[in-house]
């Protein structure tokens, strides 16, 4: 049944793509900040308390009904799961932004690509020339990919899948909306959902590390990985975007960030002492790096699925 779910799940997603601003999402983001208004009282155990709030909210529900569903029929158990999975996926929530980057840099179209970089990561972009505006693109596309994607599939895989692929999603935009705002970023209120999120994210983000040496170089993500992981302050990005480069044969957080002012993706910073010399395997970033990126994800997807469909004939032959 899962290996259904999430196949049907992405077959629809292709066919009928959610919009990252449809009503659901749309008041789970107002539900976050109510709750924000209602517990932040400037202490960090009102965080705590607002997060586990936030989360039961969603996950028991979803957990509940998952429950009544097997009572009544496998089939409308599927029908829940698959329903679930098409919420908390993201694979072409944002793939608009990523592929009209990537037509335009194709056709040197730099100011539509910085234009369209600008409103996908909500930074400035004017200065950037072709190959940061391709690092900074390919480097948000697997981020994103794997706190869309993968790590959803990873806790879609746990016992009552539903409820904790609502988890997952639920606390990766905590972390975000309770910390990267500037009236937040000075708030004790949104520490522990950070911190809840990196032990949640700690299984997954390796899972998507290591597909994406499976898939790509393998030596070279593996060096990668083992050397240069922890020049990320973030250390989830770190592990995806040093395997992830090394896979492709590309050079992630050079020291051009922090020259033009620009963070990385989801504010991880990298010290600027990453540079070619260092010793990290791969080239400076190009336009054909987000048909690598490209490459390199429907791979990891590719090879997710194939591992979930032997382990889900293991189960049924057994």
């Amino acid at each position: 049944m899962t290996f259904l779910s999430i196949l049907f799940a992405l077959l629809i997603e292709q066919l009928k793509p959610l919009r990252a601003d449809n009503p659901i999402y749309a008041w789970i983001k107002s539900f976050a900040a109510r709750i924000e208004n209602w517990f932040n009282a400037g202490h960090a155990h009102h965080g705590r308390l607002g997060w586990f709030v936030m989360v039961a909210a969603l996950t028991v529900p979803a957990g509940l009904i998952y429950w009544i569903c097997l009572r009544i029929s496998p089939l409308a158990a599927l029908a829940w799961n698959v329903l679930i999975v098409y919420m908390t996926l993201g694979f072409r929530h944002y793939s608009h932004y990523f592929t009209s980057i990537q037509l335009a840099l194709n056709t040197g179209d730099e100011v539509a690509a910085r234009a369209l970089l600008a409103e996908w990561i909500k930074q400035d972009t004017s200065d950037m020339d072709v190959t940061e505006i391709s690092r900074i693109a390919a480097e948000k596309a697997l981020v994103t990919t794997h706190r869309h994607v993968f790590g959803v599939f990873f806790w879609f895989l746990m016992p009552v899948g539903p409820a904790c692929a609502v988890m997952y999603r639920v606390s990766e935009y905590l972390a975000r909306a309770w910390n990267e705002p500037d009236h937040m970023k000075q708030e004790v209120f949104g520490r522990f959902a950070e911190r809840a999120f990196y032990w949640i994210d700690w299984i997954p983000a390796r899972f998507t590390a290591a597909a994406f040496a499976v898939v790509g170089n393998f030596e070279d993500a593996i060096y990668a990985w083992r050397n240069f992981a922890d020049r990320w302050t973030d250390e989830a990005v770190g592990i995806i975007l040093s395997a992830g480069g090394g896979a492709m044969g590309v050079r992630f957080g050079t020291p051009a960030e922090s020259a033009s002012g620009v963070l990385p993706i989801d504010a991880a910073t990298v010290d600027s002492t990453l540079e070619a010399s260092d010793g990290f395997p791969g080239d400076a970033p190009s336009p054909r790096t987000l048909q690598s990126t490209v490459g390199l994800v429907w791979r990891a997807m590719l090879l997710w699925m194939f591992l979930l469909l032997l382990l889900s004939v293991a189960v049924w032959l057994g």
